[in-house]
């Protein structure tokens, strides 16, 4: 045998799983990834209880909360189903590698070389799930975008966002609603608010919240000059009646009104859009997407709550952060990120050093890599602490 010739997949294999398949360890389990916070055993644990809960008699005697939990054991299932799937195809990886290497077999090296790859590309997109390990993750995501000051620059950037989430929504495969928006009276969008539904949908968007900073060349000034512009995306998520805050009768101010924008038959005709304000705080939320009233009314009371949530939680970290020294907030002039068209094509993340050289691209729905660096940046920061 020449174990040169198998250097490189033996290496690269021992990277991917440490044991072999005659240990009772599996690679899933085996691979500690950043944070340690993946616990296989524990999500089986939880699917179980949760399937002894299903079998209850009086399981779907409140709907709404009956649906949230199949939804959880579904998406547990996947999961597990996903890692166990990995784990056995490593295994027998490992034992063609070691035939291979018995046999002297340098035919297969290509093969084992490409497999490799594959199952290297399956394992990293797991990984970022063991990445997504907070409280509200796993949730679907209310995703609001508003243009900064700036006129039709600004509302054309918020559009140009817009679309970039969509993109990358339907990559993900996520069911994207448009709850409310605000166009621009010469192009582009005021602001914007999205239901963003799915499997993680809040845990990989919420790196997305902050101030987006656009410089190009104005497509709208004939002198051609270039331009800086500026949008806030705000990323809350939808919680379940479970883990929401109470919303009490006498704290809200509820107003129907006809909907606006481009519809079907019945929109403009009805008072179907309802906008709430949320008296102690003074938050307003806003839905006209759907033909009913009610419908309206149950998803805009879903968003306040969601951003009562998300407003408590920062408050909670202000609390902490100002402990520990400072803290830096998404208000105007603290941009997460710049998106450099003009002189130069860059897009950069302020917070963790990310950059690519094709905006395009970036903007066109290709967010994984900022994602995972963003999600990589809150687990190096969280051991720190």
């Amino acid at each position: 045998m020449k174990p040169a010739r198998f250097h490189v997949s033996s290496f690269k294999f021992q990277e991917l799983c440490t044991n072999s398949s005659q240990n009772s360890t599996s690679c899933a389990s085996a691979w500690q990834p950043p944070g340690g916070y993946f616990d296989l055993e524990g999500l089986k644990t939880e699917l179980a209880a949760l399937e002894r809960r299903m079998e209850q008699p009086d399981f779907w005697h409140q709907q709404q909360h009956a649906k949230e939990i199949a939804q959880r054991a579904e998406n547990l299932r996947q999961e597990l189903a996903s890692w166990e799937g990995l784990t056995h195809a490593v295994e027998q990886l490992h034992e063609l590698t070691l035939a291979a290497q018995r046999e002297d077999e340098v035919s297969l090296v290509p093969d084992l070389h490409a497999d490799l790859a594959t199952l290297t590309k399956q394992f990293r997109t797991l990984e970022l799930l063991v990445l997504l390990w907070g409280r509200y993750d796993q949730y679907n995501a209310m995703v609001s975008i508003h243009a900064g000051t700036g006129g039709v620059e600004a509302q054309d950037w918020a559009a140009m966002l817009l679309r970039m989430y969509l993109r990358y929504a339907e990559a993900q495969g996520f069911t994207v609603t448009v709850m409310d928006e605000t166009r621009g009276a010469e192009a582009g969008l005021k602001n914007v608010s999205l239901q963003v539904a799915g499997r993680y949908a809040y845990g990989y968007l919420k790196s997305e919240a902050g101030v987006h900073r656009l410089v190009r060349i104005s497509p709208f000034d004939a002198e051609k000059m270039r331009h800086t512009s500026f949008a806030l995306v705000e990323v809350v998520p939808e919680l379940p009646e479970t883990d929401a805050v109470e919303l009490k009768e006498a704290d809200l101010k509820i107003e129907t009104m006809r909907s606006s924008g481009a519809g079907g038959q019945s929109v403009n005709t009805t008072d179907s859009a309802v906008r709430v304000t949320h008296l102690p705080t003074g938050i307003v939320v806003k839905c006209q997407n759907e033909r009913s009233q009610l419908q309206n009314r149950t998803l805009a009371l879903r968003y306040l709550q969601a951003k009562l949530t998300a407003r408590q939680l920062e408050k909670q970290e202000r609390e902490i952060s100002s402990l520990r020294g400072g803290t830096v907030g998404t208000q105007w002039g603290s941009q997460i990120r710049s998106y450099v068209l003009q002189p130069y094509k860059l897009v950069k993340d302020h917070r963790t050093g990310f950059e690519s050289t094709e905006p395009a691209s970036v903007l066109d729905g290709d967010l994984d890599d900022f994602i995972e660096s963003y999600l990589r940046y809150k687990v190096r920061a969280g051991s720190k602490k």
